[in-house]
């Protein structure tokens, strides 16, 4: 037996950066320079290798840029310092860090999740899409006020949550579901004027809400029932040529504690569908 947590460490088999450590054994999934993949099992390994317990927890070069959305100042960045080790997935990360996949075109709604660390821990990606709709959106603006479904993946392919915005004129809502499409809550949108708020909803109670700090509604904050702010989501620089070329947003979303559900899940939730249900919209 292991104390040592679930978590991204330096692969003991030397043939990867990193391997993810589920908590009691290594597992195939790894990593090289922030991109995850999944190792050849037949490829050899040292028993000692197999055997090692990870003791440290390392970044990766690529994370200089996720460090930089975190910690960097004004547009650069969030201004968070000091993050703290998380628990290796989506759900036990104290610190998340959204990158929208840069495209000159954008036809599919695709985005990488990282952890403090800069060690992609997730994924977003719309599905449902078929041909005609991909090309409606690449020659139109009428896709925006269609219905938008998006999965969030763990690095193993496993469907974690699944967001549907549905059709839609002015108003977005978003229906926050479990793999096996129980309803967890919804994330409604309650203004268009000034600036814009969410509320959190689950079995017709408003549990949280979310909250623009300006009225270009750049960056969130997210409180429960009780007007206490529990997160913080941060609209960070991509980049002058992502900027004036593509449609591409990264956002920096820390959550200041421990959550129970569901307000954990709309929370999770709300930081990885609010360009869809905003943002996008107004691009």
């Amino acid at each position: 037996m292991t104390t040592t947590p679930a978590n991204w460490y330096p692969d003991p088999t030397q043939r990867h950066e990193f391997r993810y450590w589920d908590g009691a054994v290594w597992t195939s999934h790894v990593s090289n320079r922030g991109v995850a993949s999944v190792d050849d099992p037949n490829a050899p390994a040292s028993p000692t290798a197999a055997q090692s317990v990870p003791t440290v927890v390392y970044g990766t070069e690529s994370a200089q840029n996720i460090q930089q959305q975190i910690s960097g100042t004004g547009w650069r960045g969030a201004g968070v310092e000091g993050v703290a080790a998380g628990g290796g997935t989506i759900f036990t990360e104290p610190l998340l860090v959204v990158n929208q996949k840069a495209k000159l075109i954008e036809i599919t709604n695709q985005y990488a999740v990282f952890n403090g660390a800069g060690i992609q821990v997730g994924s977003v990606s719309q599905v449902g899409q078929n041909a005609a709709r991909k090309v409606l959106r690449a020659l139109t603006n009428v896709d925006q006020f269609l219905t938008h479904k998006l999965e969030v993946t763990d690095m193993g392919g496993n469907v974690l949550m699944k967001l549907t915005r549905p059709a839609k004129v002015f108003k977005s809502t978003v229906v926050v579901t479990t793999p096996t499409d129980q309803e967890i809550g919804r994330i409604v949108q309650e203004n268009m004027i000034g600036k814009i708020h969410f509320g959190l909803e689950s079995n017709g109670q408003t549990v949280g809400s979310i909250k623009a700090e300006n009225w270009r509604a750049w960056n969130f904050r997210i409180d429960d029932a009780s007007g206490t702010e529990v997160a913080r989501i941060t609209k960070t620089f991509e980049g002058i040529a992502k900027t004036l070329f593509t449609t591409a947003d990264n956002y920096v979303v820390q959550i200041h504690r421990e959550l129970a559900e569901p307000l954990r899940s709309l929370v999770i939730a709300s930081a990885l569908s609010v360009d869809t249900a905003l943002k996008q919209d107004s691009k």
